[in-house]
């Protein structure tokens, strides 16, 4: 397959293209959210290049994807643990977990493993939970990997916790339909199922049958909300795109801290480019991409917790959801230097 970056698009026709070609949106996820004004990220079987350039203008950004996949994945148990180019490769959910094992064992004195419910192909789900004594105290959340293709958000957490993949949805079946999984950024209960998702199995963006329906949302929602006193901060790790994002992304209107979350959002990308270089850029939700209902930043945001964020890490397009293993590093350093200044003003405000 190649990945295919368009320089302007069909209008109308545009759904009728994607369908027969079987093109997968990578950015934007869905036909109604392709602007004039934006470039679009796709990939599409080498076959159907030809048709491609039948009705588009185009460059191709990633000529052999599945060699992408099959380099990134050769290295999956090579490196020790104790070695740090190990915090330098993807990580399968096996390996995930024998690392979970085995980092909450050296480190107990820091590290706790909480058990909070299984996925539904009843997979294991835990929070680490980092604290030096065990009294009562604020807390901030991240998360890593609600889009299971986004590999560079995972390898952030393990990296943040170790130095201090293309499919999108679950994987729930829905019935008689030959369609599998929900979009678990899109089954969160905020504004569940508004425009900007799709109440259609086989769709990108489907938001499930009704909110909180997939296991994996409903253990991290119920975990939430019983420490949604402590939390004071919720911060989901995606890609791609370099940005910093806050509340809203249901709807265009502004949510009554958004100056607040803009001129924190401003510190975080500052933060970043003063680490790495890097522009990411700041904005809330829906004014800055697109309107994304029943995401879980917003959810987050209207249980309470105030300072709710999506960083979405590198790259801007090149490699999209297959970063190279060399980027993992400098991507991770520049997403702590944005925690960190999240973190700070967290402090100073509570």
């Amino acid at each position: 397959m190649n990945l295919c970056n368009i320089f302007s698009f069909l209008g109308k026709k545009s759904k009728i293209f994607f369908e027969t070609l079987q093109v997968i949106l990578w950015q934007p996820v869905v036909v109604e959210n392709i602007r004039k004004d934006r470039e679009v990220h796709f990939y599409v079987r080498a076959s159907s290049i030809n048709s491609c350039a039948l009705s588009l203008f185009f460059s191709v950004t990633m000529e052999d994807v599945q060699g992408h996949i099959e380099k990134q994945t050769t290295n999956d148990t090579v490196n020790p643990r104790s070695s740090s180019s190990y915090y330098e490769n993807y990580h399968s959910m096996k390996e995930i977990y024998h690392w979970m094992e085995e980092v909450v064992r050296v480190h107990s004195d820091l590290l706790r493993k909480i058990y909070i419910g299984s996925s539904y192909e009843k997979r294991p789900l835990y929070v680490l939970k980092v604290q030096l004594q065990e009294i009562p105290k604020s807390a901030i959340w991240i998360d890593c990997g609600i889009h299971a293709r986004e590999w560079i958000s995972p390898a952030f957490c393990l990296w943040f916790i170790g130095h201090n993949r293309l499919w999108r949805k679950s994987r729930s079946s829905h019935g008689n339909s030959k369609c599998i999984g929900t979009d678990m950024n899109r089954n969160f209960d905020a504004h569940w199922c508004g425009k900007g998702a799709s109440p259609y199995e086989c769709q990108e963006t489907y938001c499930g049958p009704y909110p909180e329906s997939e296991p994996e949302v409903k253990a991290v929602a119920r975990f939430v909300r019983d420490h949604k006193d402590i939390i004071k901060a919720y911060i989901t790790m995606h890609s791609y795109s370099q940005l910093v994002l806050f509340p809203y992304s249901y709807t265009m209107d502004k949510s009554k801290d958004h100056d607040e979350l803009e001129s924190l959002a401003k510190k975080a990308a500052t933060a970043i480019k003063r680490t790495t270089k890097k522009t990411y850029t700041p904005g809330a939700g829906a004014q800055t991409i697109y309107l994304a209902p029943g995401g879980s930043d917003d959810w987050a945001y209207d249980l309470g917790i105030k300072y709710s964020f999506t960083i979405e890490l590198r790259d801007t397009g090149t490699y999209g959801f297959l970063l190279p293993p060399r980027e993992i590093k400098p991507t991770c350093l520049e997403a702590l230097s944005a925690v960190k200044e999240i973190a700070q003003h967290v402090l100073q405000n509570l």
